[in-house]
């Protein structure tokens, strides 16, 4: 059997990346990534702009260029600029660049390079088609700091397309009886994509407040997504995309006797939709799903690859077996909830 070790020291000679009590640090930028608290943190990088990586606070924080809107939004005592992915930035004694990883709009890998070796950190990313957000893009490096939310064999996640048609007809079946169907996603990222993947001649589409605030962001920055009715009109067969937190609440009961829909990919899991107390699971993760992590390590060509987020110790075994240098890093935040959202939601406006 297999020992999966935690973070370890690069035997080869100086990290590029360590574990802090702050989260991930690059001793020779000086930045953290993705920080867990802004307490004694100056400059960060972060992947995207959830709050579980995009920690509000007066500090210096880098970001890709289209996420930039979103960051400004949920981090606005921080001081936030963007870069293009691909763009190389010098940050003390290391080269930065920032990658596509196909999360949310905006959502970017981090690659750090120092006197020629690299290592890049994932942050949360999908590998699945999404016209809301730029498609990940593999990078190759010495260590990969990957995440693995959805890091067991059980996990695999159907084709866009038939996701799509069973959300439809869901929601055609619960018009045709005169219902409103509620939808339960996250307000930043897979609200739009379950409004992206919706048929629009169905009926009217709403939005929680929340959600029609990232909405306008993923317009400005070019997005195709629906126009949205207001919510607090008197709605009949309508679809309303909402944060999984505001199902069965005061706000959700004025649409009646709605169908009730949570999108997650825990979804995929025997009796989560009951437990969730709604009427449909709609298995939709913007993670990576078993064969898409397994796909991602390959790709890199990682000779060292730490796990985060999710079943670290399963994937780094796994890894372990098959040759790499695997191991995990223990984090503040476990990845994506059923039971709640990445992120405090504002009132309804």
């Amino acid at each position: 059997m297999v020992t999966v070790p935690p973070f370890a020291p690069d035997p080869e000679g100086a990290d590029l990346v360590v574990a802090t009590a702050a989260g991930l640090f690059c001793p020779a930028g000086g930045f953290h990534v993705d920080p867990w608290q802004v307490e004694g943190v100056d400059r960060a990088v972060v992947t995207h702009a959830h709050s579980d990586h995009l920690r509000d606070g007066p500090h210096r924080v880098l970001v890709a260029a289209p996420g930039l809107g979103i960051a400004r939004r949920r981090a606005p005592r921080a001081t936030i600029e963007g870069i293009a992915y691909g763009e190389r930035v010098r940050i003390g004694r290391a080269t930065v660049s920032l990658h596509p990883a196909g999360h949310v709009l905006g959502s970017a890998q981090v690659r750090i390079e120092v006197a020629g070796r690299a290592a890049v950190v994932s942050g949360d990313y999908k590998r699945a088609a999404d016209p809301t957000s730029e498609p990940f893009e593999p990078v190759a490096c010495e260590t990969f700091i990957s995440e693995c939310t959805f890091g067991l064999p059980v996990y695999r996640w159907e084709e866009p397309g038939r996701v799509a048609d069973g959300l439809n007809a869901w929601w055609a079946a619960a018009a045709a009886g005169g219902r409103n169907a509620i939808v339960g996603a996250y307000a930043l990222g897979k609200a739009q994509r379950i409004l992206a993947m919706v048929d629009r001649s169905i009926g009217p589409i709403a939005a929680h407040g929340a959600v029609r605030a990232i909405v306008a962001e993923y317009r400005a920055a070019g997005v195709d997504l629906p126009e949205l009715v207001d919510a607090s009109e008197r709605l009949r067969g309508a679809l309303v995309v909402a944060p999984p937190s505001a199902i069965g609440s005061a706000w959700a009961r004025k649409f009646g006797d709605a169908a009730t829909a949570i999108a997650s990919g825990w979804m995929r899991g025997r009796g989560m939709r009951r437990r969730a107390g709604v009427d449909r699971g709609l298995v939709v993760s913007d993670h990576a799903d078993w064969e898409g992590l397994n796909r991602t390590v390959a790709e890199t060509g990682c000779r060292r690859v730490l796990f985060t987020h999710g079943f670290t110790h399963e994937m780094a075994r796994f890894h372990a077996e098959r040759g790499l240098d695997a191991g995990t890093i223990a984090t503040r935040f476990t990845g994506e909830r059923v039971d709640a959202d990445p992120e405090p939601e504002p009132p309804d406006a």
